[in-house]
């Protein structure tokens, strides 16, 4: 059975199929997949629907964020056996999923095919790079802190060698699933924000899909250019090397979002 035939059936064989935008703190959270006896988001929004309609949900999402990875919009869908009002049943979920830091921004009925992961076109990703001496605090767990500045002109330089169509071996998980690692990069645009709590770097990257750890090998290796360790044609170096080995550091998760998913049709507009 193809793809679209899978999708078709499994649509026909639940009644009301709801879009659902959702924001967490990854903190608590072992990542987005649900795993046995371990705290996930997934298991976690499963276990609140399950409130609603006493059986066992699976719940489909646009992409499984690692532990302690964030998220600002990502995008689940829910298969009912009753129709429900989308906001009743979004004010309904965020009753249950209380006191974790997970929250249903909106809620829509699903149109046509539509597949939280499949139907996607575009993920974007934020990741927050903290600048200052002084410990964060309300940033805490928000951000990577460094306690150097960097090169932001520097950083752009590296960024735009990776972006289009590569082999991204370098910048891959050795554990990655993804069939190849052949990847088209969108865009990746640094910018500089100064805060009452210290200077930011914020990194926007775009692309149809990612491979496993690719965002966080990307920004830790940036990083590297920023505070003078490495230069932009090392990033070209390291990209043309196709072997893991050739990464820069990998950041840790503490600073990355995935802030959007792009749809041909944005399933929250009607």
């Amino acid at each position: 059975m193809g793809l679209p035939e899978a999708m078709a059936q499994g649509r026909a064989l639940a009644m009301y199929r709801y879009a659902l935008k959702v924001e967490y703190h990854g903190a608590p959270f072992v990542g987005w997949q649900r795993q046995v006896d371990l705290l996930s988001v997934q298991g976690t929004i499963e276990a609140a629907l399950s409130k609603l309609e006493r059986r066992t949900h699976n719940i489909a999402a646009a992409g499984r964020t690692d532990a302690g990875v964030h998220a600002l919009g990502q995008i689940a869908h829910c298969d009912m056996d009753q129709e429900w009002d989308a906001f009743r049943l979004s004010e309904a979920l965020n009753y249950h999923l209380k006191p974790h830091p997970i929250a249903i921004t909106a809620c829509a009925p699903a149109v046509g095919d539509f597949h939280a992961r499949f139907s996607a076109h575009e993920r974007r990703y934020l990741f927050r790079i903290l600048s200052r001496r002084a410990p964060a605090t309300h940033q805490d767990g928000l951000v990577w802190q460094v306690k150097h500045a960097l090169d932001v002109d520097a950083m752009q330089r590296g960024a735009d060698v990776l972006l289009g169509k590569h082999d991204f071996t370098t910048f891959r998980s050795t554990i990655c699933q993804a069939e190849s690692p052949v990847k088209t990069l969108d865009h990746l645009q640094i910018s500089e924000v100064e805060t009452a709590g210290g200077t930011e770097y914020h990194f926007d990257v775009r692309a149809r899909s990612f491979l496993h750890n690719q965002v966080r090998s990307f920004v830790g290796t940036l990083e590297r250019v920023g505070a003078g360790t490495w230069s932009p044609d090392d990033v070209k170096s390291a990209l043309e090397a196709r072997d893991r080995a050739a990464c820069g550091p990998v950041c840790p998760p503490q600073g990355l979002y995935l802030a959007g998913v792009g749809y041909p049709q944005d399933p929250f507009s009607g």
